[in-house]
């Protein structure tokens, strides 16, 4: 009986021990609207893999920045942006031109 070919061998091997990489699972997606000076009302319960859709509806431009810097949306007047949230925690976040403009997400593991 012959030896199998070592480069079989190997992709068998491979193919036994490959794991599939994790993903995200398809998350919801929330609206945080900027309004008369003042972000909305930020939604409970979000998870990793939500969005949170940042709406303008003001006459002056806003960002939506993370205290730790790990999102910026920067919105002219009547603008939308989005953040895709990738990791669990507390994140307060402000308006750059704005620093009365205050908010808290906080994100659950999936």
């Amino acid at each position: 009986m012959r030896a199998p070919h070592p480069v079989l061998l190997a992709l068998a091997s491979a193919a036994l021990t490959a794991a599939p990489a994790p993903l995200l699972a398809a998350g919801k997606t929330y609206v945080v609207t900027m309004k008369a000076m003042a972000f909305g009302p930020v939604p409970a319960g979000l998870r990793v893999g939500d969005t949170i859709e940042w709406v303008n509806d003001d006459v002056v431009r806003h960002t939506a920045t993370a205290a730790n810097k790990s999102f910026d949306v920067d919105l002219q007047p009547k603008a939308r942006g989005r953040t895709l949230l990738t990791a669990a925690g507390v994140f307060p976040f402000v308006c750059r031109f704005h620093p009365g403009m205050k908010g808290v997400l906080r994100v659950a593991r999936q």
